[in-house]
């Protein structure tokens, strides 16, 4: 979209709303422009992988000062490639949390000082939200309510999705998440980092029988996931000198599909007929897993939607979208909404046992 066809648009009566997210929770700095009828007009994302490989995995402090060197200019960019000013914006969208809190700060305060300095209403996301709308932005026919299963390297949770803002948790993570399990056991592998894609990838080469894996809380009653069992038994794997590395990616891998079909069911009987099954998150890009939650939801007379790839990890795209799902609502926030490092989708969900609180 040119800039004089986006300021005709402005001028327009009933012209679709645009917004500027930020999304800086963990190590990717993103910027995005949305419009309230699905489009991205511009997006840009600076990954900081390069400065995390040394570490295998991310550094706080490195992560928050890269964010605070590349978002205003990123932020620039962005409306240099749609064509835009603060003027033609809509509102501003910015996480607010969870994730590393340095880093949320530098985005939320970013957020802010645009708000205020172009007078533009400011909508502070929950990162989780984001993902658990960022299907909605590719899928125009998907509507409430739907089952989600949100899974990343922060997070592992069943959701029943029922509309902006109403979230019912059914099952987290009692200790860690699968995305973190991924990261793991590629450092195990000495597969680098980010170890999903590398997981992933290596898996393709072993077999998934080969490498006899717990799978934890299979068939329990309790409706929630566990993972710490199964890293642990990648690293007892490993250190044996039995196995070849490509096998033991490959069984962890079913191993972990495994467990999250077992709690989906479970999920399933609970909240009764849903129309659709989702997954959203940067776990969510994994194919393996795709086909699975793919065969489950036909299984069980479901659709099943999965956002494009690009929608799937960290990006701003979604933070925006999400401020295009809340702003026709009439909602906004303060701009002394204060930055979280921990912030539940759905506060009312009762405390499980384990590091499972944090989500």
């Amino acid at each position: 979209m040119t800039g004089s066809s986006t300021n005709a648009a402005s001028r327009a009566e009933g012209r679709p709303k645009i917004v500027l997210g930020i999304e800086s929770s963990c190590d990717e700095t993103a910027v995005a422009l949305v419009t309230t009828e699905r489009e991205i007009l511009a997006q840009r994302i600076a990954s900081q992988e390069a400065e995390h490989a040394p570490y295998g995995g991310v550094v706080p402090e490195i992560a928050a000062r890269a964010h605070a060197e590349r978002l205003a200019p990123m932020i620039e960019d962005v409306m240099q490639d749609a064509g835009l000013t603060l003027e033609n914006i809509d509102a501003i969208a910015a996480t607010a949390g969870p994730g590393l809190i340095g880093g949320v700060m530098v985005g939320l305060v970013s957020g802010k000082a645009l708000a205020m300095a172009a007078d533009k209403p400011l909508l502070a996301i929950n990162h989780l939200e984001g993902h658990a709308l960022s299907p909605r932005l590719a899928d125009a026919e998907l509507g409430f309510p739907f089952l989600l299963l949100l899974v990343s390297g922060g997070h592992c949770q069943i959701l029943s999705v029922e509309g902006v803002g109403e979230y019912r948790r059914m099952a987290t993570t009692i200790d860690d998440a699968l995305g973190e399990a991924f990261d793991k056991t590629a450092k195990i592998l000495g597969l680098g980092y980010p170890g999903g894609p590398a997981v992933e990838k290596l898996a393709k080469e072993g077999d998934p029988k080969a490498v006899p894996l717990p799978r934890p809380l299979k068939g329990s009653k309790e409706s929630h996931f566990s993972f710490a069992g199964l890293k642990s038994a990648v690293l007892r794997a490993a250190e044996s000198g039995k196995h070849e590395a490509a096998d033991i990616a490959a069984s962890f891998q079913q191993a972990a599909v495994d467990c999250l079909i077992d709690r989906l069911e479970m999920a399933l009987r609970d909240a009764g007929p849903l129309p659709a099954l989702v997954v959203a998150g940067g776990v969510a890009a994994n194919q393996t897993i795709r086909t699975a939650l793919e065969a489950l939801a036909t299984k069980h007379g479901m659709r099943f939607v999965a956002p494009p790839l690009a929608l799937c990890t960290d990006n701003a795209a979604m933070i925006a979208w999400a401020g295009c799902e809340r702003l026709p609502l009439g909602q906004s926030d303060p701009l002394d909404f204060k930055a979280r490092p921990r912030w539940p989708l759905d506060p009312e969900a009762e405390t499980v046992r384990g590091a499972g609180v944090k989500a």
